[in-house]
């Protein structure tokens, strides 16, 4: 087809029209979803420790500098006076039932426990962005724990899967023949990522050895599942020397990598008669083995934590061991146990390294934990207050303190999903005309102030 130097200019012209307009729309696009202006960025994993700027686009970290333009934003939130953390990593939770039986109340149950858990975008709330189930369910029992909480939660929720394939609290616990190893390493190589590692608990703590139950079954079974399975292993122990020892535990049986969580309960010989710190901790630390908080409702002590951090022993990371028990009694927030820390003397670098970037490492997830660039944009705001504040332990003693932490807007994937105090929103006052018009209808969407994605 032959074209005239008259449509050949058409052409030309239609086509440069077009060629602006992109270019005019490019233009007009902002370059960053959101900003968070005038923090101190605190992120261990990229030793940065300074005032900047955080930029998201995408849902990722897009560029963490001094001075970002606001007008390079869509959204520009003022978090000035604040510290800006990448969310929390709480690798000891109990989320839905925490293992125990849909029937528990029937009198035919198995086991009659009631159900635990927290409900797993509470953690959201805390400044938590990524939670580990620790234990709750097995191989008999992971896809329920998938399908009602992994599948449909705010939270990224990951999991240690139980050695025992009934999981915790469903009366099977202490049937060694529950602990298959293969079964075990099959669930976690069929459900990776979503599986990170094996979990040990509750194995018996008080009756006799006996052929059915010797002392080290649940450990060495959980350990044999992870070295199929290339994960590491939690670990809820109860020594019983000497049979079967905390010292044997941490300085033979654990692997490097493997975690010890609970290391500040009170069964644990953390110190010697003088006060000093064990020396095995030390010796257990230098093989690799790894210790977590795992605070709870019954697994810290402040008579075991204060000398050891007052020593120089530092927890590799803190968790919760979050259930409903401990949440309304003693652990409550991941906040609140890392301002215990805060409150022993812990500078808040290495309390938030032990809340990001340390535990993510631990689960194998490098890419969690951080704020590097290319990162999901999993955020935590926290204020840092200083006064007059308390604090207890599992063993009901207080400890005083002039530092605490308070979580002022969480961040996942780019998205505010917890701003209790309206940080990125505007004033009602000066709220866009769109704030003041109700909906014609129930299933109209909501009169809001702005339009960035949220809840």
């Amino acid at each position: 087809m032959r074209y005239s130097n008259r449509h050949l200019r058409v052409l030309t012209l239609a086509w440069f029209v077009f060629l602006l307009a992109g270019i005019s729309a490019r233009a007009q696009a902002p370059r960053y979803d959101l900003i968070l202006k005038g923090g101190h960025v605190l992120d261990p994993a990229n030793q940065v420790d300074a005032e900047m700027d955080v930029a998201i686009s995408g849902g990722k970290i897009a560029a963490i500098e001094k001075d970002i333009p606001a007008a390079d934003a869509g959204k520009v939130v003022d978090v000035r006076g604040l510290t800006v953390t990448p969310g929390l990593v709480d690798i000891h939770v109990h989320v839905s039932n925490g293992g125990a039986p849909l029937d528990w109340f029937e009198p035919s149950a198995v086991a009659h426990t009631p159900p635990f858990g927290v409900p797993a975008d509470l953690f959201l709330t805390w400044g938590v962005t990524t939670a580990v189930d620790a234990g709750s369910s097995g191989a008999d029992t992971f896809l329920g724990l998938k399908q009602s909480v992994i599948d449909h939660s705010k939270v990224r929720v990951m999991a240690f899967l139980n050695i025992v394939a009934d999981g915790m609290n469903g009366g099977l616990e202490q049937v060694v023949d529950q602990m298959n190893v293969e079964r075990c390493a099959a669930t976690i190589q069929q459900y990776q990522p979503y599986i990170v590692g094996v979990k040990t608990a509750h194995y018996w703590t008080e009756k006799p050895w006996d052929e059915f139950h010797p002392p080290w079954a649940a450990v060495d079974r959980a350990v044999e599942c992870g070295r199929r399975a290339h994960v590491p292993v939690m670990v809820d122990f109860w020594p019983r020397p000497p049979e079967r020892s905390y010292d044997e535990l941490i300085l033979s049986k654990l692997r490097p990598g493997d975690i010890h969580t609970h290391v500040f309960a009170q069964q644990f010989p953390i110190l010697l008669e003088n006060g000093k710190l064990n020396p095995i901790l030390l010796e257990a630390r230098q093989r690799g083995v790894i210790f977590d908080v795992g605070h709870g409702g019954g697994s810290f002590w402040f008579r075991n934590a204060v000398p050891a951090v007052e020593q120089g022993f530092l927890p590799d990371s803190i968790s919760t061991d979050a259930h409903l028990e401990s949440i309304i009694g003693r652990a409550v927030t991941m906040i609140n146990v890392m301002s215990k820390f805060l409150a022993m003397g812990v500078p808040l670098e290495e309390v938030v390294r032990r809340s990001t970037v340390n535990p993510a490492r631990e689960i194998n997830r490098p890419d969690l934990g951080t704020l590097s660039v290319g990162a999901p944009a999993d955020i935590a705001v926290l204020d840092v207050l200083h006064g007059n504040f308390s604090y207890m332990d599992d063993g009901f003693a207080r400890m005083n303190g002039n530092v605490e932490l308070l979580d002022r807007m969480t961040i996942v994937g780019g998205r505010i999903v917890y701003d209790p105090s309206g940080l990125s929103m505007v004033e009602w006052r000066k709220a866009p005309k769109q704030y003041f018009t109700p909906p014609k209808h129930g299933a109209d969407p909501p009169s809001r102030a702005d339009k960035y994605p949220r809840q």
